[in-house]
């Protein structure tokens, strides 16, 4: 069977035609934006891909076209599928149907942490000799590779609320039918298809309504558009993430130690290299997913100690002339906060430099233009890319931040960082994004003006890593 994926490059995608390939299919795909290190990982699994989107590229029709929700109506593609009564699929629904039906989901879902607390998930499950299959929205370390098939049952799925395909405006969520299933939290975005957060609690009440009864939902008490979907009506038991179920007790301000707990009871102690008090929990939803699947809690908490950040995700870039430099895929006041409060627990006064770019199509629309501005207090000096195709001035960000400025010209940014760092800085570069090669450019600057490479410790990143289909 040859199946062609349109957008094969989103990371959601890329996951589908790397489980496709292990499923022995014939597989090749078709994006605009083809580059490493999707493309790398694709070709190196015997994926043929084509740049652009001409129906010419088809020497034979394919047996099924795998349509990817970045592209709609009037790409030359579609319109060919269209036309030509070609056999057509949604990525989740190929997921669904080819994958997933006999196998015992781990759906982790919310606003953020979606990426990390899958990734959590899948390392305790492979910790602990299950060899789980997953699908994740970006490169977890511990595996290096965003999608395998693993062994049944367990499949962990990142579970993103964004719409399924042009022919499909369900959430890719509801597909999965999840026997256990993670809400780590509800906020409003991707204000380019929900017009308010009644219409996503609606979607994340639609998942509720996919657990079966023998299953679990795990979720926090203390969030409100949770609760919100909750009173809408479940079936399944459900484990708080709070002090009446799983909660945590925290031995260093930075998150780096801490003691988990069930109710009354002590389960565990998490000594790692993550921070903030938001990976905390995290953590605490991946033990209890872990738990329900047979993971006793002490062996889930020594598995975290071995646990490696999700690439792009507070990924240190470099550090060079004592000048470190964070990569974050930051897309939401919300995640800008925590992650900057967790990085000042760590370095206590040591200067941080927050660099953002606004990339999502929420922050490119402004509906978080009002709380931008707070989520980046914590950072001593701020600096704010202007993106061609913004459709509102970032100068009514500065005017409640009075060190921030604004560059319209990622070079000038990149001189002006390199320029003013000083030893004991801490550069976090946040954009879900490439953010035009910036952190490339700011440590080959570092290097030049520390003038040697000595005591040098540098991560390449190529262009475009963990860019995801959905711009969300």
């Amino acid at each position: 069977m040859h199946i062609h994926i349109l957008g094969i490059c989103g990371t959601f995608m890329g996951g589908i035609a790397l489980l496709a390939r292990e499923m022995g299919l014939t597989v090749s795909g078709s994006d605009q934006n083809v580059y490493p290190p999707m493309s790398t990982q694709l070709a190196e699994a015997g994926i043929e891909l084509s740049e652009g989107f001409d129906p010419a590229q088809w020497k034979s029709p394919p047996d099924l076209v795998v349509i990817g929700n970045a592209l709609s109506r009037g790409n030359p593609m579609v319109e060919a599928v269209l036309d030509g009564s070609l056999h057509y699929t949604s990525g989740p629904a190929f997921l669904a149907e080819h994958l997933l039906t006999d196998r015992w989901v781990l759906a982790v879902a919310g606003t953020h942490g979606k990426t990390t607390t899958a990734s959590m998930l899948a390392w305790i499950l492979e910790d602990a000799g299950l060899a789980p299959g997953f699908l994740i929205g970006g490169v977890p370390r511990n595996f290096g590779l965003s999608a395998r098939m693993g062994k049944a049952p367990f499949f962990v799925v990142e579970a993103d609320e964004y719409d399924t395909a042009f022919f499909d405006k369900r959430s890719k969520f509801v597909h999965y039918r999840p026997r256990t299933v993670i809400l780590n939290n509800l906020e409003y975005d991707h204000a380019d298809i929900f017009p308010n957060i009644e219409a996503i609690e609606r979607q994340f009440h639609h998942l509720l309504r996919t657990v079966p009864g023998n299953g679990l939902i795990i979720a926090p008490d203390d969030d409100p558009h949770i609760a919100a979907v909750l009173e809408m009506g479940y079936w399944t038991p459900r484990e708080p993430l709070a002090k009446t179920g799983w909660h945590a007790r925290l031995n260093t301000p930075d998150g780096s130690d801490f003691e988990v707990f069930f109710g009354d009871d002590s389960q565990g102690r998490v000594q790692w290299d993550l921070l903030g008090q938001h990976n905390v929990q995290n953590a605490l939803a991946a033990i209890a997913g872990a738990r329900h699947a047979g993971v006793p809690t002490k062996y889930a908490t020594e598995a975290l100690g071995h646990f490696q950040s999700p690439k792009r995700r507070m990924e240190m870039r470099g550090e060079i002339g004592g000048v470190t430099v964070y990569d974050d895929f930051a897309h939401h006041p919300t995640a800008i906060t925590t992650t900057l409060a967790g990085l000042r627990a760590r370095v206590g006064s040591a200067r941080i430099l927050a660099v953002l770019e606004p990339r999502s199509n929420t922050m490119r629309l402004g509906i978080h233009r009002d709380t931008l501005g707070p989520a980046l207090s914590e950072a001593d000096d701020i600096l704010l890319y202007q993106p061609t195709g913004l459709n509102w001035n970032l100068n009514s960000v500065t005017r409640t931040l009075g060190t921030a400025q604004v560059f319209d010209d990622i070079d000038r940014l990149a001189v002006h960082i390199a320029e003013t760092a000083r030893c004991g800085d801490h550069v976090v570069i946040m954009s879900n994004g490439a953010f035009g090669g910036l952190h490339e450019k700011l440590l080959h600057l570092l290097g030049i003006r520390k003038g040697n490479n000595e005591d040098t410790k540098q991560s390449p990143l190529p262009q475009g890593e963990g860019v995801d289909e959905t711009g969300s």
